[in-house]
């Protein structure tokens, strides 16, 4: 559990740079460069994660029994964890409604992808893993809608096509993830 645990602070507390310290972000990457900056970000980033997924897998030798989900919540799970990937392509399609309405789709999905996680798993490796995502998400969307807000920005409008491309790529995705890959790189099969 500690590997786990000190791979989600390396990897959220990089993340969490630009929320709680902007003032020391900024002089970093005047002193650094934007390029140093982003490499060094990157790396310990990477670093994180590594941790986190090695940590991860470590606490799942031994589990530890929080709450036993209802069977029902699995499959709730796989809806969200569907909306949770088209939110995240919506990030990246240009000019979506997902985007013009949220500013974040992709910590909303983040949200929504650990929230219903936390629904569907009981162990104490998960608890700490997605609420800890959950949480990260959660304070940076609120403080980037709040930046957003305090300097003006408005976000391209909807249209059909971007709405159906990030629909289309996230549902695409979402299925060869839910289908193929979970089973073979998490270990679990989400759609017994």
């Amino acid at each position: 559990m500690t590997l786990l645990i000190l791979g989600l602070l390396l990897f959220l507390g990089v993340h969490c740079v630009h929320m709680f310290a902007a003032g020391w972000r900024a002089r970093q990457i005047a002193r650094l460069g934007e390029k140093s900056w982003k490499g060094l970000y990157s790396l310990v980033s990477i670093a994180g994660f590594v941790l986190l997924i090695y940590g991860f897998g470590q606490a799942r030798l031994q589990p530890v029994l929080l709450y036993v989900p209802p069977m029902g919540l699995r499959h709730l799970n796989a809806l969200f964890t569907l909306v949770a990937f088209v939110l995240i392509v919506a990030a990246y399609v240009p000019r979506n409604h997902f985007k013009a309405k949220l500013g974040h789709p992709m910590l909303a999905g983040v949200k929504t992808w650990a929230f219903g996680h936390l629904l569907a798993t009981g162990m104490l490796h998960d608890v700490v893993l997605f609420g800890a995502f959950l949480l990260w998400a959660v304070a940076d969307f609120v403080v980037s809608r709040r930046r957003d807000r305090a300097n003006g920005v408005t976000y391209p409008a909807g249209t059909l096509r971007g709405d159906l491309v990030a629909i289309v790529v996230g549902v695409a995705a979402w299925a060869l993830f839910a289908f193929v890959l979970h089973t073979r790189w998490i270990g679990v099969n989400p759609m017994p």
